[in-house]
């Protein structure tokens, strides 16, 4: 079985290929974005299956995803990440992902998940597919949309709106929308002060 592991965080790619490799039947190449594995699709054998981290450069949001699947008459591509929401999972599998994997999953489950997938089968974990969400309730995110307290969290974060709208698979003029909202109910005058706003009240 051949698998190509494609991530820009080194040590997570190193330690999926001792994983895997312990098996003795597994064969794996990486690649540290997308274009990467791009290349090695193109000019090795076929693989069972492509692994994706979510976030790595080149990647797009899923249109790097659909991009992969669509190389060479389809691709079994998985998609790998450590904090996608229920919701990109879900597009993802609809796109025609072999899965979901998220990066926490124990050793064996990954194990198992990948030769799940490559067996041509479609894997997300259950209990991560059926998590309810929970519902803040602090008084300041109960004037919040989800949505809202997502872009929120990112501003607390010191990211920018093209990471935030990476992050959310938003446009960044969306983005902006959701900022000036923020700011009318948060009563704040710009981000620093949105995140300040937020970090004094404890919401994140």
């Amino acid at each position: 079985m051949r698998v190509l592991i494609a991530d820009d965080h080194d040590l997570l790619r190193d330690t999926l290929v001792l994983f895997l490799e312990a098996q003795g039947d597994i064969e794996t190449c990486t690649a540290g974005d997308l274009f990467g594995a791009h290349k090695l699709i193109d000019s090795e054998a076929r693989f069972d299956l492509i692994l994706l981290d979510l976030n790595m450069p080149g990647m797009n949001g899923l249109d790097g995803l659909k991009q992969t699947i669509a190389m060479k008459d389809g691709q079994r591509v998985a998609l790998l990440s450590g904090e996608a929401t229920k919701e990109i999972a879900e597009q993802a599998l609809e796109a025609g992902a072999a899965g979901f994997v998220p990066k926490t999953l124990p050793a064996k489950s990954m194990i198992n998940a990948v030769k799940f997938m490559a067996m041509g089968e479609q894997y997300a974990p259950i209990d991560f597919m059926t998590a309810v969400e929970e519902s803040p309730e602090h008084p300041l995110a109960q004037k919040l949309t989800q949505r809202e307290l997502q872009v929120l969290k990112g501003l607390t974060e010191g990211k920018s709106n093209k990471e935030i709208a990476r992050d959310l698979e938003l446009t960044e003029p969306t983005v902006k929308l959701h900022m000036k909202t923020l700011y009318r109910k948060l009563d704040a005058a710009n981000r620093t002060q949105a995140a300040l706003i937020a970090r004094e009240a404890g919401l994140f």
